[in-house]
C-alpha cells in the first residue's frame, strides 16, 4: 500500500510524457522547435506526426498559406507635386520559418514590419515619378465609342515611360530584399485605389468637364456636318422629285390637251352648228354681270342666237 503512490506518481508522469513527446503538424503549418527559447534542428514543413523531448522543447507554429496585407492610405507628393492618397495592398507568406522566427517571432509583428517595408517603398515610388505613371499603364489614346462614331480623347502632355503596373513591380521589387531578411516572401503588391486631396481633386474635375465638352463640342460639330449632308442630300432629291412630277405632269395634261382638242375637232366635225352654239352658250355663262361695261354692235357674232330666238 505504501509503494502504491509512488508508482501511480510514476505513471501519471510517464504517461504526461509519452503524451508530451509527439505533436503533429497540419498541411498548412510548419513548426521550429525551441529548447530554452532557443531554435533547435531544422524547421519542419512536412505534415504527419513527429517526436520531441517533453517538458523541455516547445513547439513554434506558422502558416504555410498565402497571407494578406492591406495598407492605410498614405497622402504622397507626386514628381510633379500633385498631393494623392495612395492605397495599396499585398499577398505574402512565411518561407524561412526559421529566420521569421528570429527575426520577427509572430504574425502581428510582421503586419507591423510590412507596414514599414511597403509604405516607404510606396512613397519613394511615387515621389521620384509623375502622377500619370500612377494612374496610366501605357501612352494608348482612349477610344469612346458612341455610335457610329469613333472618338480619342486629347492625349496627356506627359508621356508614360513606366506605368502603374511597372511600378507596382518595382515597389514589389524594392520591397522584397528587406523582408527575404525576415523569412518573408513577398507574392504581390497592388494598388487598390489612388485619390486625389480636396484641392487637387476639384482641378481634376475641371479638367475632365473641360475635356468632356470639348469632345461633346466635336460630336455636335460633327452631327450639325451630317444633318447639312444629310439636308443636301435631301433637297437635291427633292428637286429631282419635283422636276420630275412637274416633267409627268406636262407630260400628261398635254396628252389630255391633245384628246381634247382631238375630241373637239371630232364633234365640230360632226356638226358645225351645234358646236357653234354650245360654245356660245358658255361664252354667254362667263360674261362679267357687274362693274364691267361692255359696248358690243347689234350685228356682232355674240348675239347671232339671242336675235334668232326674237322674230
Amino acid at each position: 500500500m505504501k509503494h502504491a503512490v509512488p508508482v501511480t506518481l510514476v505513471g501519471i508522469v510517464l504517461l504526461l510524457a509519452a503524451t508530451g513527446s509527439f505533436y503533429s503538424v497540419d498541411e498548412t503549418e510548419q513548426v521550429v522547435i525551441t529548447q530554452f527559447g532557443r531554435p533547435v534542428g531544422e524547421p519542419i514543413r512536412e505534415a504527419g506526426l513527429h517526436f520531441k523531448i517533453p517538458f523541455i522543447q516547445t513547439v513554434n507554429r506558422f502558416n504555410k498559406n498565402i497571407l494578406e496585407w492591406d495598407g492605410d492610405p498614405s497622402q504622397i507628393p507626386t514628381l510633379d507635386k500633385t498631393f494623392i492618397w495612395v492605397d495599396i495592398f499585398a499577398r505574402w507568406r512565411i518561407v524561412d520559418p526559421l529566420q521569421f522566427f528570429l527575426k520577427v517571432n509572430n504574425e502581428a509583428v510582421a503586419q507591423a514590419q510590412l507596414d514599414a517595408i511597403l509604405n516607404a517603398a510606396t512613397r519613394n515610388l511615387i515621389q521620384a515619378h509623375h502622377l500619370i505613371e500612377a494612374v496610366r499603364n501605357s501612352n494608348r489614346a482612349m477610344e469612346i465609342v458612341a455610335g457610329p462614331i469613333r472618338e480619342e480623347a486629347v492625349p496627356y502632355v506627359t508621356t508614360v515611360t513606366y506605368g502603374r503596373e511597372k511600378l507596382t513591380r518595382m515597389i514589389l521589387e524594392n520591397a522584397q530584399p528587406k523582408l527575404q531578411e525576415l523569412g518573408i516572401q513577398l507574392v504581390d503588391v497592388r494598388i487598390k485605389r489612388i485619390m486625389y486631396i480636396q484641392d487637387v481633386q476639384k482641378k481634376v474635375f475641371e479638367r475632365m468637364i473641360a475635356e468632356r465638352n470639348q469632345i461633346a463640342e466635336k460630336y455636335r460639330s460633327e452631327g450639325k456636318g451630317e444633318s447639312q449632308k444629310i439636308e443636301g442630300k435631301m433637297q437635291r432629291e427633292l428637286k429631282t422629285i419635283r422636276a420630275e412630277a412637274y416633267r409627268r405632269s406636262q407630260e400628261i395634261q398635254g396628252k389630255a390637251d391633245a384628246e381634247a382638242a382631238r375630241i373637239y375637232a371630232e364633234a365640230y366635225g360632226r356638226d358645225p352648228e351645234f358646236y357653234s352654239f354650245v360654245k356660245t352658250l358658255e361664252l354667254y355663262k362667263n360674261l362679267p354681270e357687274k362693274e364691267i361695261e361692255m359696248v358690243l354692235g347689234t350685228e356682232s357674232d355674240l348675239f347671232k342666237y339671242l336675235k334668232k330666238t326674237n322674230p
